[in-house]
This record gives C-alpha cells, structure tokens and sequence, in this order.
C-alpha cells in the first residue's frame, strides 16, 4: 500500500471569545476542530459532511494553515506543516491548494479572469516569460471548459459556473498534489453541480490529485468520493469507504442524514422510514456532556450523557464514535 500524501493527526483548532460587561469578563472557547486524525492517499478524494457549524470549512484552513491549530500536526509527504515558518509555509502551498464556496465572492472583481488565472504564477514564478504565462492561463481556462476568448472578461460578466470554473483553474495553475474543494458547488444550480463534479473528476484523474471534498450535500459526496468523513461538532463521528458507509451508516448521526436525502418519487420519498434529523445543532460555546449527539440521538441512553464514545473501527475499515452503533 502507497504512503498517504496527508496526515493529520490529533487535529484541534479552538476560537476564545469573551462574554460580560466592562467590570466581569470571561473567556469562552469554541473547540470548532476537535482532536481529528486521518490519512490521504495518493488520487485519493475523501468527502467530509456535516451539518453547518460542524467545523468542516475550519478544519481545511487548519490542514493549508491559513488558522493555527492549537494542537496536532499535519504531515505532507512526510513533513510537519505546523511546525514550518511562514514563508516556508508558502512555499509549500504550491502543492496545497483550495476552491472557495461563493465562486464571484472569491473573485477579485477588478482583475480579468486571465489575471486571477494567472496570478499565482506571477507569486511564484516572478521572472517567467509574459508569454508562457499567458500560454498557460490559455491552456488552463480550456482545461476547465472556459474560452481562452473570455480571458479578458470580469468575474461579473460570468455565470455562477464560469465563475467556479475561474476558481478551479486559478488553484490548478501550479499545478498542485492535494486540491481542497470546500463546499464549491453548493451556490450554483443542480444542472450546474453536477458539471463541476464532473469536471473536477475529470482533472483529478488527468493530474494524479489527490482531494478533501467538503459538502452537507450526501448525494453530492457520494458520487466524487472514495471515503467519506462524518463531522458532527467539531468531531468526526464515522469513517468508512464511500459504499460502506452509504449501504450501511452505523452512527445515528449518519444514519439520520442519509435519510434526509431527498428522492424525486413522491412515493418512494413518503415511504421512506425512521425519524428525520430533529432538533437543531446545540451551542458549540456549550456543548452537551458525554457524547454531543445524545440530546438529538434516537437511540441515546444515560450512557451517552455522562461518557465521550471511542474511536473504534467496528469492522475493517469503518470506524465509528457511538456506545450504540447501528447494527
């Protein structure tokens, strides 16, 4: 088996805000990334899901070290990113790159889509060849289905998509090893998804990447995933290959977002059977004791309230955090 491009190990990010008046403050802490370990392959995607505020978008600054991590390490082919200076840091992010949810937010709108295309170059690789730069944002804006015509256009004179495209082709322009998609389709139209989930396979194959896929969108991180993570406040729940965990979800938690997932048989979808997921996502200022899923799980008992379940791999592979996985 090939060494894992990425380890993270024991992962932690916790945010202090301050609450009170002028003559009592305290300190709170927001533990948005809560002791998070696994590996990456080579060509690998691993889809992370969850539900907003479960600390999916933290943990990808966390791993790219755009925040610092309060503890853990993430190991890139064998060495320690956290423990990197700033600019050697930088430098590695040649090979890290990230594809940002609001394609037109991310843009810079007074730049051309060849300059933001472009712009990484020109970071990197400052005496390059006018010429060549231009030769590669050309060959890029047609890798990901963009008209080297378009170059100089303004991110407001494209569509969602284009723009998405615009991003994906700036974060591929170095050509990097790990591509970090976080949320990058859930702003655009269903037709418009699945057109950058195909694209995004499509390069992945054609550049060996290996990718981390962030969504709340389960159908979504079915179809480009080869693993998926579950994340549930600030933790991850389960692990398991992609048709593992979708043919058979151990944790509740899993299990209740599965069948959240809508079917366009109105039958079908009437039929279908369990509880949907009730309640909303408790503070993460003041998370429940024992295990954080108890005040909204099914299944909980006084167990679950009073001890934090283990990571345990229930069988090879699949590993689940629940006193009481589903059998």
């Amino acid at each position: 088996m090939s060494k894992p491009v990425l380890r993270v190990q024991d992962l932690a990010v916790t945010f202090t805000s301050e609450t009170g008046n002028f003559f009592r403050r305290r300190e709170r802490q927001l533990r948005a990334v809560d002791g998070i370990s696994f590996d990456l392959e080579p060509g690998e995607t691993l889809g992370v899901v969850g539900e907003s505020g479960s600390g999916k978008s933290t943990l990808a600054r966390a791993i790219l070290g755009l925040i610092k991590p309060g503890r853990g390490r993430v190991m890139w082919l064998g060495e320690d990113l956290t423990g990197l200076e700033e600019e050697q840091l930088r430098q590695k992010r040649k090979q890290l790159q990230i594809v940002f949810q609001d394609p037109v937010a991310s843009l810079n709108p007074r730049m051309t889509a060849g300059d933001i295309i472009s712009e990484p170059l020109w970071t990197f690789y400052p005496n390059m060849e006018r010429l060549q730069v231009e030769e590669r944002t050309r060959g890029m804006m047609k890798v990901v289905g963009l008209l080297p015509n378009q170059i100089n256009r303004y991110p407001h004179e494209f569509s969602g998509g284009q723009a998405q495209r615009i991003g994906i082709a700036r974060a591929l322009i170095l050509k990097p090893k790990l591509l970090i998609c976080d949320e990058p389709v859930s702003a655009l139209d269903v037709s418009i998804q699945a057109q950058i989930i195909n694209l995004l396979m499509d390069v992945q194959r054609e550049m060996g990447l290996s990718m981390i896929f962030i969504a709340h969108d389960l159908s979504v991180v079915k179809h480009i995933s080869h693993r998926v993570m579950v994340m549930y406040m600030g933790k991850v729940v389960e692990m398991a290959s992609r048709d593992d965990l979708y043919r058979h979800p151990r944790h509740p938690y899993t299990k209740a977002l599965m069948q959240s997932i809508p079917i366009p048989d109105p039958a079908i979808e009437r039929a279908k059977r369990g509880a949907p997921l009730k309640g909303d996502l408790p503070s993460p200022m003041a998370p429940p004791s024992g295990c954080n899923f108890h005040t909204r799980c099914p299944l909980a008992q006084e167990k679950c309230s009073a001890e934090s379940p283990e990571w345990d791999e229930k069988v090879t592979g699949h590993w689940v955090a629940c006193h009481y996985p589903v059998t």
